[in-house]
């Protein structure tokens, strides 16, 4: 499947769940606007009874519009005198058991002599620990009244709403399992990519030492190559040489393989930093531009000696192949308190931003199209940044795109 097809399943996708999660975002709210109505009319109709039969048991008629709402969860009920609490207690009990209003409610008589509310209590209906109710705003419309507040009323109404809360939650579930399942296409899909990529790139690498070794052992075959000494020891050296090639090759895979599964025991050893980049750099500077620019101190640093030489040298061998003209690198030193930078600059192609990060990754390399005018597996950064990791350097590239690369290497150095 086609990149542009594979990024318009993904937003199709995306935007389906997001549709998804958006419409029973709506239906679960709406669900608890319902059942928030409808506890209000239960309240309501509970307390309009309550009020009709403290009128009744004081000998006086049913008023009309008792019962007004203070907030979403407190209510105050007129009544045309005092009432004993026990009483109103019972009233409400019984109101709101035959509603099915099985949730704790809290009450408060207000006593116009005292100016204060007085005989209220917190009622829990499954009859456990009954609280002291909190304090009841006052309300200066009527002069004798009542109020109830719900403390629990949320509880009560997420309650009742078990089977959407059910749904909510499985569907979160197929979600987060659609999300994920999305997540490993799409990984399987950029290994895939890599893995196309290291296997052209691969090929590429092998093909010419391949073909090399190929056309001279044919020459070797040859019925009358013994009679030329000379020319049998050329292809035969040919023939090492390219082994040698391949090898260093194969190696590299493995080393990286090694690596990745941190079974490398590093061998530190005391370095003097300086020499050491000097003598393992000699054979390049041979053929190629290098400007030393070591600071004056003598800096001797702990690292593998192996892999601090193959560190520097995948550095060089990218910043040379990665010129573009004549290689002109530098190789500078600078001393902090108890640190040392090594920095390797190049003024090469550089790299854009959009692939800074990703080139430390294994076999990633910079997508140049059909052209494989660069050889390489895509394996020297990612090694470079192993071997900073394993000897906790820190490693940082700084660069622009068509103005070279500088590599960072902040390393502890021993102080004399």
């Amino acid at each position: 499947m086609k990149n542009p097809s594979i990024r318009l399943i993904t937003w199709l996708g995306v935007l389906s769940i997001v549709g998804i999660l958006l419409t029973q975002a709506y239906w679960v709210r709406k669900a608890y606007a319902i059942q928030a109505s409808q506890f209000h009319q239960a309240v309501f109709s509970a307390l309009h009874e309550v009020a009709t039969q403290v009128a009744h048991l004081k000998g006086t008629s049913p008023r009309i519009n008792v019962v007004d709402r203070v907030s979403s969860n407190y209510y105050v009920v007129n009544v045309n005198s005092h009432i004993e609490p026990s009483v109103l207690e019972h009233y409400l009990k019984t109101a709101f058991r035959a509603r099915q209003l099985n949730t704790d409610f809290e009450y408060g008589i207000y006593d116009c002599h005292s100016d204060q509310i007085i005989g209220g209590r917190y009622i829990a209906m499954d009859d456990t620990l009954q609280k002291t109710p909190l304090i009841f705003p006052e309300c200066t419309k009527y002069t004798y009244y009542f109020g109830v507040r719900f403390p629990t009323k949320q509880a009560h109404i997420l309650s009742s709403m078990d089977v959407w809360i059910a749904s909510s939650i499985l569907l979160l579930l197929v979600v987060i399992f659609f999300g994920y399942a999305l997540f490993i296409i799409l990984r399987q899909k950029r290994f895939s990519e890599i893995q196309k990529e290291f296997v052209n790139n691969m090929t590429h690498e092998f093909k010419t030492p391949i073909s090399t070794m190929a056309i001279a052992a044919k020459v070797l075959q040859g019925e009358n190559i013994q009679a030329t000494p000379k020319r049998l020891q050329q292809y035969a050296s040919i023939i090492a040489t390219e082994n040698n090639r391949l090898k260093k090759q194969v190696e590299r895979v493995l080393q990286m393989a090694r690596l990745e599964k941190k079974n490398l025991q590093l061998q530190k050893e005391a370095v003097a930093l300086h020499p050491f980049i000097e003598e393992i750099t000699q054979a390049l500077q041979l053929q190629h531009f290098i400007e030393y620019r070591l600071a004056a101190t003598p800096v001797t640093i702990y690292a593998d000696k192996v892999h601090l030489a193959n560190l520097i040298l995948n550095l060089l061998d990218n910043a040379i192949k990665y010129c573009v003209d004549e290689p002109h690198i530098i190789i500078e030193t600078a001393l902090t308190e108890n640190q040392v930078i090594l920095r390797i600059k190049d003024h090469g192609l550089g790299i854009a931003k959009t692939h800074q990060k990703r080139v430390f990754k294994r076999f990633y390399r910079i997508p140049t199209g059909n052209v494989h005018n660069v050889k390489g597996f895509g394996l020297g950064l990612s090694y470079v940044q192993l071997v900073s990791r394993l000897h906790r350097w820190s490693l940082r590239l700084e660069s622009e795109l068509g103005q070279g690369s500088t590599f960072h290497i902040t390393i502890p150095f021993v102080k004399s």
